[in-house]
């Protein structure tokens, strides 16, 4: 089957609800839910057949489902323990395994979690109750039980949020935060857990956030040739990498077309915008038009969709 460069390029996108039908019949590559779109559980089902009914690719049907502060179906059901509480509790393989459970039953097949983010610092104001420890073994013990479960039940993981978020004290929703940090301070502790999973994770979230210790000059770690590349390169990881959500204040800076042109050029694969409104598709088809008169891009383009689709055969 001969692919347009069109459904090359919107594979790259994973999108909120909005005007994700037409997105969809050109190729989007997945939908992300938010609590917004969940309003009961036969509602819920139905969004997603007619998001599979309308894809002419298989999505992904992608939420954040963490269990406490970031659980998206607290319109359906009742908040569960957030990550460190669980893993405290030891209860995370059995809060863990109703996740999935869940996840599976409504028709998703992509978790955007765990998070392995050891927080260190007690003021963050994005990660906190999120993070399993402030401990790094202890972070990679509890991604073990969380990653274990989605598999168990079919569901995609991604962990998240690289090179580590838990030492941030801004959030990168309102801001870009600056990590202080020497590469050997980050590999001791934030990047231990994303080396440890690299070479068997399906999907890694790049944060946007500033690491001093990858670039000098003020640069999103998901726009980074420095640190994208050292996943790639230092880490060896082969599977699809992901932006956080472009939307947010720590990446919109840049406007988003020369945001995911960073972004290609750097090494992500995927994209999530929570907007999908025809905007967000006019940036879209925009970035189809320059894909296509840049080989450079279509080359990059090619090989994010390699492993998209690597990773979709799976579902």
């Amino acid at each position: 089957m001969i692919i347009s460069m069109e459904k090359y390029v919107y594979q790259m996108f994973i999108l909120g609800l909005g005007n994700h039908i037409n997105a969809l019949k050109k190729g989007l590559g997945g939908v992300i839910f938010f609590t917004k779109d969940i309003q009961s559980e036969e509602q819920l089902k139905q969004k997603i057949n007619l998001i599979n009914e309308h894809s002419v690719i298989p999505p992904f049907i992608s939420i954040d489902q963490e269990g406490g502060r970031v659980e998206r179906t607290e319109n359906i059901r009742t908040k569960r323990l957030s990550a460190r509480e669980a893993y405290k509790n030891n209860t995370l393989m059995k809060q863990s395994d109703e996740i999935a459970k869940e996840l599976l039953s409504w028709g998703f097949n992509l978790n955007f979690a765990p998070c392995v983010d050891v927080n260190t610092n007690p003021d963050n104001p994005i990660i906190g109750e999120r993070a399993f420890s402030d401990n790094p073994d202890e972070v990679i013990k509890g991604g073990k039980i969380f990653i274990e479960a989605m598999r168990k039940y079919g569901i995609i993981p991604c962990i998240k949020h690289f090179p580590g978020h838990g030492d941030a004290d801004k959030d990168s929703h309102l801001t870009l935060p600056v990590i202080d940090l020497t590469l050997n301070e980050m590999e001791k502790i934030h990047i231990k857990p994303f080396k440890y999973f690299a070479d068997n994770i399906e999907m890694i979230m790049v944060a946007h956030l500033h690491c001093t210790c990858f670039d000098k000059h003020v640069v999103p770690a998901s726009l980074s040739n420095n640190a994208v590349g050292y996943l790639r390169n230092n880490l060896n990881y082969q599977g699809v990498l992901i932006s956080d959500d472009m939307v947010m204040k720590g990446v919109q800076a840049y406007g988003s077309i020369e945001a995911c042109i960073k972004g290609i050029n750097a090494g992500l694969d995927m994209f999530i915008f929570r907007n999908s409104d025809a905007n967000t598709l006019a940036m879209i088809d925009k970035l189809v038009q320059i894909v296509e008169k840049d080989k450079n891009l279509q080359d990059k383009v090619m090989k994010s969709y390699e492993r998209i689709s690597a990773l979709k055969s799976r579902l």
